[in-house]
């Protein structure tokens, strides 16, 4: 399994939680703010980003400690351990640990594939694009561990052109040039990753089945030129433009996915609830088709299974059993897994504390 072992000190809720002996469908079973999901962020963390929840470190220490938290967790009996945590000298600051030694947090992508589905993004689709843009950059970051690096140049570079944009005197144009000619360079590193990214799930959507999920169609919608060379001209005639806007206004910083009911040619955003979730959940089972095999991957489905009928959660079981990833699921109550029989670890979860059984 992925994740053989998980520890947490002082994350949250959950002041001293060890899980070992996981198994392919890991589930945990609490009451509402019992603390299942804190355990789902806890493995989040142990990807590129800032989790499942988007959380700052010091909102994730728990209460009864010195400010600081950690997570730990084995991957193949021990063989590589990946751990992340701040110090109580510095709590806004999170620090991650690969066999020991430390390092850039894009590299834990090198070692695991995490994608997650929570009750937060059941609205994905009727929300603003930049919530789809991460959507689809976590997708992204579990095939290509490098999209990370890329994602960092590329907005380093857009807020120091923004800054000179915004400055009361004329941006040195010479200035700008090197700038632009920087984040047209990593735009179109993104672009590539993106629009690649759609394109096989749009593949691996063709190949499931009509039911008993939603199919969605996707297409990949770009905020300007795709080619390095092609943005980097389109910034600089857009000079004066976004100068007067105050921001840049082309670039992959406002690509958007384009999602519609293949069924019905509707776009995703008029969709009913249960259509949209249902096309989420189709997603993220191409996604896992498509990146089985290529690293260890990891699923956090939160509350998936409650609101799903049996027939339905049926084929969610038997889909993620073919995709070979580590699921992790929470639930209020253990009859909607019980058909996962033998292959599930259940983990009672009660007042930060977990108990096997």
């Amino acid at each position: 399994m992925p994740l053989t072992r998980l520890t947490l000190r002082d994350f949250r809720n959950h002041a001293a939680t060890r899980l070992e002996g996981t198994a392919r469908f890991n589930v945990l079973i609490g009451e509402n703010g019992a603390g299942k999901t804190n355990v789902l962020e806890a493995i989040s963390l142990l990807s590129p980003g800032r989790g499942l929840r988007r959380a700052q470190p010091a909102e994730m220490a728990g209460r009864g400690g010195d400010g600081s938290f950690a997570v730990a967790a084995e991957l193949e009996s021990g063989e590589v351990a990946l751990a992340t945590s701040t110090s109580p000298g510095a709590p806004g600051r999170r620090t991650v640990r690969i066999n020991g030694a430390e390092g850039p947090a894009a590299r834990l992508g090198e070692w695991l594939s995490i994608t997650w589905l929570t009750p937060a993004m059941d609205r994905l689709f009727a929300e603003g694009a930049s919530a789809r843009r991460r959507f689809l950059d976590r997708l992204v970051l579990a095939m290509e561990p490098g999209h990370a690096r890329a994602a960092s140049r590329y907005e380093t570079a857009l807020r120091e052109r923004n800054r000179l944009l915004e400055a009361p005197g004329e941006p040195d144009p010479l200035w700008l040039d090197g700038i632009e000619a920087g984040l047209a360079e990593a735009g179109a590193e993104l672009v590539r990753a993106r629009s690649g990214l759609v394109a096989g799930l749009a593949g691996a959507l063709e190949a499931l089945p009509e039911a008993p999920f939603a199919r969605p169609a996707l297409a990949y919608v770009a905020g300007g030129p795709v080619e390095a060379e092609a943005l980097r001209l389109a910034l600089r005639e857009g000079r004066r433009r976004d100068r007067a806007a105050g921001r840049t206004l082309v670039g992959p910083h406002r690509d958007d996915l384009g999602v519609t009911l293949a069924a019905k040619a509707a776009p995703a955003a008029d969709c009913s609830t249960g259509e949209q979730k249902a096309m989420l959940i189709s997603i993220v089972l191409a996604h896992a088709a498509l990146t089985a095999g290529a690293r260890p991957q990891v699923l956090l489905l939160d509350e998936i299974a409650a609101h799903l009928d049996p027939v339905r959660r049926a084929a969610l079981y038997e889909r993620l059993g073919e995709a070979g990833a580590q699921v992790w699921m929470t639930g209020t109550e253990l009859a909607p897994f019980e058909p996962l029989g033998a292959d599930a670890a259940v983990w009672r979860v009660a007042d930060g504390a977990v108990a096997r059984g």
